[in-house]
């Protein structure tokens, strides 16, 4: 399928660009060889194949939640520059 200029110019409208003469007619080429390759895909007998929603089978990779031993309160506060009441102090953000 081979576009006009003045369907580029209407993409190009559409996409609010502003494009050159040169930069039309390159696109006009460009475009143009994309709707070729579509209509290529387009011819392929599909029947057969079911519907995806990835080209490669996705699966879930997160494990499970397990609870395990976490560190003890000491070890969590060792290194806070301010504690107060076993919790990190921080400068407030809000003013109130």
């Amino acid at each position: 399928m081979t576009l006009t200029l003045d369907d580029v110019e209407k993409i190009a409208h559409l996409a609010r660009l502003q494009l050159t003469a040169a930069e039309k007619k390159q696109y006009q080429g460009q475009l143009s060889d994309v709707l070729d390759y579509v209509a290529q895909i387009s011819e392929l007998d599909l029947a057969d194949i079911a519907p995806t929603t990835h080209a490669v089978v996705q699966h879930n990779v997160m494990r499970d939640d397990v609870a395990e031993p976490s560190m003890t309160l000491s070890d969590v506060l060792f290194n806070a520059p301010d504690q107060a009441a076993n919790q990190f102090k921080i400068q407030a953000v809000l003013d109130e």
